[in-house]
């Protein structure tokens, strides 16, 4: 890809996303960051173009239809999407115990989010010559993972792990959709990784969880698609 490339990262303004787009702008491409907060968004760009990356701010709240109409509509160019904005809800979790409305709001989010953005961005994608769409899952989104007795699989959630099967599976269906195109669609798991989504509780750094999702940003032409990875290879469906 040259040096012209352009990405969008949603829910870029700290954590994960902000490191995604800190590994983009290093490669020199020209980075959005997507957020809604206003002054977290442009502390964000400040911070990277401080960094030397040639960064700009896109107000995205990935759950307003006309916020991601408006986004798509300001942006000229579009190389690569990464869907990493997300939400975990609120406990309990337990599926017998859950509240419907905390199930749609990270419905909203994690997946329609995704589908809204994703399809808003498709004509731009369209007109690259080397589009990739990533989209931020997680390992808890396995169903393999989470029906083995692995132990590694984190407590039971009724409404955070679900919405991350569902979102795996609405993005193969991407990469079926797709498949005719030079659009790579794959997923990625940052890993554990320290964010105020699980109160700074992993054991990764927000650089080490970015680190696949700028891997896979990068894909060459005959890359994968369809796919879904952390760092060690793929995960099991």
């Amino acid at each position: 890809m040259s040096e012209q490339t352009t990405a969008l990262v949603t829910g870029a303004n700290k954590g994960i996303g902000y490191e995604i787009a800190a590994g983009l702008g290093a490669l020199g491409w020209r980075v959005g960051v997507g957020a809604r907060d206003d002054a977290r968004r442009e502390t964000a760009v400040e911070k990277l173009r401080a960094a030397g990356v040639d960064a700009f701010g896109v107000p995205l709240d990935v759950a307003d239809d006309a916020s991601v109409a408006a986004a798509a509509a300001g942006l000229d160019r579009l190389d690569v999407l990464v869907n990493n904005a997300g939400i975990t809800g609120t406990t309990p979790q337990e599926p017998t115990l859950v509240d419907l409305d905390n199930v749609r709001a990270v419905l909203e989010v994690n997946v329609l989010g995704v589908i809204r953005v994703t399809n808003a961005m498709l004509p731009l994608l369209r007109r690259s010559a080397h589009p990739r769409i990533v989209t931020m899952s997680s390992g808890v989104g396995s169903l393999g993972r989470q029906t083995a007795d692995a132990g590694d699989t984190g407590p039971i959630s009724g409404v955070y792990s679900p919405s991350k099967t569902y979102l795996n599976g609405i993005m193969v269906q991407y990469a079926k959709e797709l498949k005719d195109t030079n659009i790579l669609v794959n997923l990625a798991c940052p890993g554990f990784v320290a964010t105020d989504l699980n109160g700074f509780r992993g054991h990764r750094t927000p650089e080490q969880g970015a680190a696949i999702a700028v891997r896979l940003a990068t894909l060459p032409d005959d890359g994968p698609t369809g796919g879904y990875f952390d760092d060690a290879g793929p995960i099991p469906w």
